[in-house]
Formats: C-alpha cells, sequence, structure tokens
C-alpha cells in the first residue's frame, strides 16, 4: 500500500459516511467518533473504535482500520489483518479501498504484482467514479498492461476523468483527439480540452490551445 495515498483516509470516511448512516447508524456514529479521535491523536482509541464497526460490517471502517494496522498506528502493526480488512473493505465496493488495492497489486506493494488483479480493481472503482482509477486504468489500456491494448477504451476512461475535472486526463484526452488516437480526429474537442486543462493551470496545454485555434480560424487559401 502507498503511503502518500493513505493520508486522505479520513477526508474520504468523511465524505461517503452520510450515505450508509440510515442503514448503518451505530457503526457509523463509531466511525465518527474515531475519526474525532484520530484528530485529537489518539490513535488507540480511534482504532478500536474503528475496529469494532469494521466487525459490524462497515466499509468505511473496514478501509481505515486496514489503514491504520498497515502505518503502524494502532497498538499493534498486524500486516495480515491490514490486508484482511482492505480486501474485505474492497470486496463491500468501497471505491477508495478498491483503488488502494488496484495500486498496490500494480506496484506490488505488499502482495504479489500482478497487473491483471490490479486491472480488475481499478476497473470496479472506476465504474462507480473514481477519477484516479479512471485514469489508472486508462493508462493500463493503452499500454496493455493487466489487460489489452486497446486505444478506444483508454480513450473513454480518459474522457470520462476529463469531464470529472482532473487536468490530466483532460490535456491527454485534448491530445488524443488531436491526433485521432483511439477516438476520431477533431480539432475542435482537442481545442476544447486543452482549454479546459489551461483553465486549471496547464501552462503548455493553453500553448496548444493557442496554438491549435490559429490552425482552425486560418483563413482557408
Amino acid at each position: 500500500m502507498h503511503r502518500p495515498l493513505c493520508r486522505a483516509l479520513f477526508c474520504i470516511t468523511l465524505t461517503f459516511g452520510c450515505a450508509q448512516a440510515v442503514a448503518d447508524i451505530p457503526a457509523a456514529a463509531l466511525v465518527q467518533n474515531a475519526i474525532g479521535a484520530y484528530e485529537a491523536g489518539r490513535h488507540d482509541e480511534a482504532a478500536r473504535l474503528f475496529e469494532r464497526a469494521a466487525r459490524a460490517g462497515n466499509r468505511l471502517a473496514q478501509f481505515n482500520y486496514a489503514m491504520m494496522l498497515y502505518r503502524n498506528e494502532a497498538q499493534s502493526h498486524d500486516a495480515n489483518a491490514a490486508w484482511r480488512w482492505l480486501r474485505r473493505a474492497a470486496g463491500a465496493g468501497l471505491p477508495q479501498a478498491q483503488f488502494t488495492l488496484a495500486r498496490s497489486y500494480e506496484r506490488g506493494d505488499g502482495v504479489p504484482k500482478s497487473l491483471s488483479t490490479a486491472a480488475e480493481w481499478y476497473r470496479r472503482a472506476a465504474a462507480q467514479g473514481h477519477v484516479e482509477a479512471q485514469v489508472s486504468l486508462a493508462s493500463m489500456y493503452f499500454v496493455g498492461g493487466g489487460v489489452p491494448l486497446d486505444a478506444a477504451a483508454g480513450a473513454r476512461w480518459y474522457l470520462a476523468a476529463a469531464r470529472a475535472g482532473h487536468v490530466g486526463a483532460q490535456h491527454i484526452i485534448a491530445g488524443l483527439y488531436e491526433t485521432g488516437n483511439g477516438v476520431a480526429a477533431d480539432r475542435r474537442l482537442a481545442a476544447h480540452w486543452y482549454l479546459q486543462a489551461a483553465q486549471q493551470g496547464d501552462t503548455l496545454a493553453r500553448e496548444k490551445h493557442a496554438a491549435l485555434m490559429s490552425q482552425i480560424e486560418a483563413p482557408t487559401p
């Protein structure tokens, strides 16, 4: 598991917690209390609360407890338990857990490296709108890592991420429209996506947008 990915876990929990509250009020309350304990630096208490909620079937708690075990923030560092809880959260459909598990399989971080397994977990997270998973899966389609080479499928996932506001995906899909790689060539769509990326601070995209617009607007001889 990649440490920088794990630092945003509690933001993820807060984002998704309300959706589960009606069906799982006791566990959801434990999760919120665990978040408060964690943010106050009471990691042992947070781990105990996350574990209780995890055992009650709360997938957010399963994920966060797994990360605490992995990062040695609980009383015991139990890598095997961390992986068990991570897989349970991923199997229960939590997109961030699926993405984290996919990234681990892609890198061979704590599990045997398997690009095909990584691609499957990226696909599950991507299908739920996880933007980084969409970008990762798109990249795998373009290089044939874990999936067959399929520029059209890769372009579809880059487009999904671009529509969600991912600046890198916006730049890439613009280039694909410009060259006709995986999509029908369309300079106006290319210019549109370069502009979207430029508006998020991508200076190279701004230059490409200007160059492309000069070609589009140039008078026909």
